[in-house]
């Protein structure tokens, strides 16, 4: 159990409750809660420990003893309860993108739908159309939803199952039979989503490294454990695989395991051409030099090191050939960050927690940039609010030697193209987010006329989650994204890598085609609380894959020099 645990049964809890027609402030209540929770920058358990949860803003006295019951015990009665008292499909049907606890509820009252099968069977037979409210393109959303959903039950987010792999490694280091270790597969190649866990260890003794592994995962459910290799089941599902190999096996399988599959063809492919033969322990055949790396592989085939992240066969061999691999972007590149929310709008952390904690992490400025005043969803500010926010960040940098805050906003795009805010006020902010939150249904056509219109405006800088997608939940919408990069390479428009892990947008598959088009990028973590800058990680993994060097992203720039280029066409 730890704080996402904790957090995702609050938010299940605050569907449960929406699903049972409660009173929408205690629906708040356990939402805030969730947030509060998920935001968290000291240890659940800590604070848990000391009976200072109450003193959590936003965790009330009886939802700080549920949390506590839960997090002592495992369980929590109150829950349980409420798990029982709904359908069980029915908080299944509430993940569909799109529709919402009070629909679920309509359908289960008109068409006695109680699971998801029976929501796609009634979908694809036109039922839901016949609904009043519904309509044949809101059953049409469902069924993607639906789909979206099925896509994705075998996956999780890449954010979610890594901090439980890094823990595990780190345990599993400690003990003296492990000589060498890594994480493999879709998690070293810093892919967003994945189905499992891969960790290999070079030993000498693997049954005393099993022995150690099934301690650390006493709770698992063992699918099978043999010399080479352990799979067990963690209670949430996430499948484990530990894999043990002798230390002169160690590069061959590192690198085997690490995949992707159709790089590893054509590198099993060239080492044949050069009349040898590779496979997961050990590369034979034609005399070569000795091989106790992965750097050492790739040299003896006459290649680059290739890093884990470019291992995707889209032209990474043919560059390490040529010896044009990029020198690509590292966290410690970033000097400042941008696109971030405070308690002004939607934020969980005031102006100056996320400030101090900017300060922690190693900024030299930060960048915030609250909703606008449409964003009535986000609590946009109005031109009051955002003139108190500015006042309070000159009193800010008055007072700092350390971090420089920068005036911005997230400015919604509005369906004609036209920004939130007019000009008066854009001209007063140091940069403009520019972002599409809202009609997402439009044609694909009409989003990339209206995204377009929005970056040819002199005074955006940034266009923030370029397609609005949500992993695992909602695709993006519509949009013609090499219109867009060639507008915002001739307008000298950054794009963001949204560091979300939830969004992880801009993909890694487009954005290599958007460097080839002259586009520039900014990382943002879109932090919403003081502990949201570690998402940045994942950001820098989608920048990584795309093959992105410091000299791409605008906040690896000093402030003044990051300043003028998102400013250069106010001119």
């Amino acid at each position: 159990m730890d704080k996402r645990d904790a957090s995702r049964i609050l938010e299940e809890i605050a569907a449960l409750l929406e699903l049972k027609g409660e009173n929408p402030f205690k629906v708040r209540a356990y939402e805030n809660a969730a947030h509060a929770i998920d935001g968290l920058t000291e240890n659940l358990g800590e604070i848990i420990e000391a009976g200072t949860l109450i003193d959590v803003p936003g965790i009330g006295e009886s939802i700080a003893g549920r949390i506590t019951e839960l997090w002592k015990t495992g369980h929590m009665a109150f829950y349980e309860a409420l798990v029982d008292s709904i359908p069980p499909g029915y908080l299944e049907m509430v993940r569909v993108p799109g529709l919402g606890a009070k629909r679920v509820r309509l359908l289960g009252e008109k068409l006695e739908i109680t699971s998801l099968a029976e929501l796609k069977a009634a979908g694809e037979k036109g039922l839901i159309r016949a609904l009043k409210g519904f309509g044949e393109q809101s059953e049409k959303r469902i069924l993607e939803g639906i789909a979206i959903l099925e896509k994705g039950s075998s996956r999780s987010l890449a954010s979610q199952v890594r901090p439980i792999a890094e823990d595990l490694l780190a345990k599993l280091r400690k003990h003296a039979a492990v000589l060498e270790s890594e994480v493999g597969g879709s998690l070293r190649r810093w892919v967003e989503t994945v189905k499992d866990v891969d960790l290999l260890v070079a030993t000498e003794k693997p049954e005393k490294v099993t022995q150690a592994f099934l301690k650390l995962v006493e709770s698992a459910t063992i699918i099978a454990s043999g010399e080479t290799k352990t799979s067990v089941r963690l209670p949430s599902g996430l499948a484990v695989d530990l894999r043990l190999v002798l230390p002169k096996q160690y590069p061959f399988a590192l690198h085997y395991f690490t995949g992707s599959v159709p790089h590893n063809v054509r590198i099993r492919s060239r080492a044949l051409d050069r009349g040898m033969s590779l496979n997961e322990y050990e590369l034979s055949g034609k005399r070569h030099a000795p091989v106790r790396t992965e750097a050492d592989l790739f040299r003896v085939l006459g290649l680059e090191y290739i890093e884990p992240e470019l291992r995707e066969n889209r032209g990474e061999i043919e560059a390490a050939e040529a010896k044009a691999l990029p020198k690509l972007i590292t966290i410690s590149d970033i000097r400042g960050i941008l696109h971030c929310h405070t308690t002004y709008s939607d934020g969980r952390s005031t102006l100056v927690e996320m400030a101090e904690a900017a300060v922690a992490w190693g900024a030299s400025y930060l960048g915030l940039a609250d909703h606008s005043a449409t964003a009535r969803y986000a609590r946009g500010l109005s031109e009051e609010d955002l003139k108190r926010q500015s006042d309070e960040i000159d009193r800010w940098n008055a007072g700092s030697k350390k971090l420089r805050i920068l005036k911005g906003a997230e400015v919604d795009i509005l369906p004609d193209g036209t920004l939130d805010y007019p000009e008066r006020v854009l001209e007063k902010l140091d940069y403009v987010v520019a972002s599409v939150h809202t009609n997402l249904n439009m044609s694909e056509v009409e989003m990339t006329k209206r995204v377009t219109r929005a970056l040819k405006n002199r005074y955006v800088s940034i266009f923030a989650h370029p397609t609005g997608r949500l992993l695992l939940e909602r695709q993006g919408y519509p949009i013609a994204l090499e219109e867009i990069f060639k507008v915002a390479a001739a307008e000298g428009v950054l794009i963001e890598i949204n560091a979300s892990p939830h969004r992880l947008d801009l993909d890694w598959r487009e954005v290599l085609k958007a460097k080839g088009r002259g586009v520039r990028f900014a990382v943002n973590p879109d932090a919403h609380h003081a502990g949201g800058y570690a998402d940045l990680r994942y950001g820098i993994g989608v920048a990584r894959k795309g093959w992105l060097t410091k000299e791409d992203v605008v906040n690896t720039l000093p402030a003044d020099r990051a300043l003028a280029l998102m400013r250069s066409r106010r001119a």
